[in-house]
């Protein structure tokens, strides 16, 4: 029954009929309760509905909001006496207020649901209850674990993601007074996400205002101390997002002096190229990054900061594949950092979350099957005994100790595909691993290692093994997780005489290997890095999806 919007004059001709005001007061009553009636009549319908067509990402969210308003006998929570309430006004801006975190709140349908508040129609004010219930539910979900299904998006990424709890968020989300305070209780804590949230806001702000100074190819290198028309270029591009980007000196616009230099390793240094002021075609590159990317990069690691504890714990290693970084916190604090190598894009690092609790002095390196039929393998049928040059031995098969005579083996017939014999690398100072060797279980058979190639840490972008992780310093890592020099010592002393001995940690030290192509330094400062394995497109077309279920259900 629709209620009459001016009430004076309906209570005046009330009046002139000869009803009393009581009368009054129990027809209004009466509407009101019949309003309320039919709200929830058609409220339960709507539930109802959306739990028979739900697909299975979108059942134990349904269940959930189906369980909360069959407590409360179908009671409108958004509505009373057949308007909005001040609360739901206040959902709408939270889920609008949600922009800041990279979110978007139509995923929310916050539009469809306004327009209904202000429906007089039962079935409306009970689509519109529906849709605001979701949407507290989702975006609680959204900010407490993520927007996307990590898992799902890639095969190499295998991230520990938490789950959510529909019913105690929808719980939690209806009983707190003020919904923007609810979801800021949900989202990560620490340092990381108030400053990509603040990085974002700021490039956000940027494609708005600047438009990039193109910067044209280079070939060959322009080094410090060369006269180069580009020069100009390069200087306009770094003052447009760099801060203390200097004028041209005396020498001219088209000179690279020393200032403009320091600008360029600043530059460098935020975004992992090599530091060494020299403007060749991946700086270049880099700097022509148009900024609606650098945007959709901070929404995606937002996503990313939402997918775990923001800390986890008090003791672990932390690897960014992405920055080519280990850094390992004891008691909460950095105790120890270093350089690392990772996958190429061909065989990339995973994303995972494991244990170390043993390392092994001198190992042996047992080539995987994959990189013997494809790289050793053309070596073999050029040369039955290149292997030996490199220490390396073959056997009968991955179970067998008998060593075969690469000479008696017809290499052109052996399928790379399916490579029948095992090689093993001797320990020493050439072996693949280096001298100390860190393994963790895992699906993809990685792990984290010395190297015998030391001098590919000086390169900027490190993406050259087969997927393990190089440790620049491993020993300065036993120091640290140990936290004694002697130990460090032992080790060392071992490894250097070429002895095979297991140690283990004193207790074991959790390892999150991780893929964060933004992010927050000490300071606070972001930096960027190159999406090399094309992760982050993958998370930001998924985030893009539209919920299915959302729309069919609606």
């Amino acid at each position: 029954m629709r209620l009459f919007s001016g009430v004076a004059a309906y209570v005046a001709s009330l009046v002139q009929l000869g009803v009393s005001a009581t009368s009054f007061v129990v027809i209004l009553a009466a509407s009101a309760a019949a309003q309320s009636d039919a709200v929830s009549s058609a409220l339960r319908e709507r539930v109802k509905q959306a739990v028979q067509a739900s697909t299975d990402f979108a059942a134990p969210i349904h269940a959930a909001i189906e369980k909360h308003y069959q407590d409360r006998s179908f009671e409108p929570m958004w509505h009373r006496d057949g308007r909005r309430t001040d609360k739901a006004t206040a959902l709408l801006a939270a889920l609008r207020g949600l922009t800041t975190d990279g979110l978007e709140p139509e995923d929310y349908d916050v539009s469809t649901a306004e327009r209904l508040l202000d429906s007089q129609a039962a079935v409306d004010h009970a689509r519109a209850e529906f849709l605001l219930t979701r949407g507290l539910v989702l975006a609680a979900a959204d900010l407490s674990t993520g927007r996307v299904n990590a898992n799902s998006i890639d095969k190499e990424m295998s991230p520990v993601q938490r789950k959510a709890d529909y019913a105690a968020l929808l719980r939690d989300g209806a009983a707190h007074a003020d919904p923007k305070a609810f979801f800021e209780t949900l989202m990560p804590r620490g340092v990381q996400y108030p400053a990509l949230k603040k990085a974002l806001a700021e490039w956000r702000e940027k494609a708005k205002t600047v438009r990039y100074t193109t910067v044209p190819p280079v070939t060959g290198l322009i080094k410090p101390g060369a006269t180069d028309e580009r020069i100009a270029i390069i200087r306009k591009r770094l003052a447009e997002t760099e801060p203390d980007v200097p004028a041209p000196g005396p020498q001219g616009a088209n000179f690279y002096d020393d200032q403009l230099v320091a600008a360029v390793k600043r530059y460098q240094e935020q975004h992992n190229l090599s530091v060494d002021g020299v403007i060749g075609g991946k700086t270049v590159a880099s700097l022509n990054i148009p900024i609606e990317e650098r945007v959709q990069q901070v929404v995606v690691n937002l996503d990313r900061r939402r997918w775990a504890a923001e800390i986890p714990g008090e003791r672990f290693v932390m690897i960014n594949a992405a920055d080519y970084s280990m850094y390992f916190f004891d008691e909460g604090k950095i105790a120890f950092r270093s350089r690392v190598i990772v996958g190429t894009p061909k065989d990339q690092t995973p994303e995972i979350t494991s244990t170390l609790v043993t390392f092994q002095t001198n190992p042996y390196w047992t080539v995987p099957s994959s990189i013997a039929g494809e790289e050793y393998l053309p070596m073999l049928r050029r040369d039955p005994y290149a292997l030996q040059k490199s220490n390396m031995k073959i056997f009968a098969d991955w179970s067998s100790d008998t060593e075969l005579d690469p000479g008696t083996v017809d290499w052109s017939t052996v399928n790379p595909k399916a490579f029948p014999y095992r090689i093993r690398q001797q320990p020493g100072a050439g072996n693949a691993l280096g001298y100390i060797f860190f393994g963790f279980q895992n699906k993809y058979g990685i792990y984290m290692h010395d190297t015998s190639s030391r001098f590919l840490f000086g390169e900027g972008s490190r993406n050259f093994s087969h997927g393990c992780i190089r440790l620049q310093n491993p020993f300065g890592f036993v120091e640290a997780a140990f936290k004694s020099s002697a130990m460090k010592a032992r080790v060392t002393g071992v490894a250097n005489a070429g002895q095979q001995a297991s140690f283990g940690f004193n207790q074991p030290i959790a390892i999150h290997v991780t893929y964060q192509t933004v992010f927050a330094d000490e300071a606070g400062n972001v930096h960027f890095r190159d999406d090399v394995y094309g992760r982050d497109r993958k998370v930001s077309a998924a985030m893009k999806r539209t919920r299915a279920m959302e729309r069919r259900s609606s």
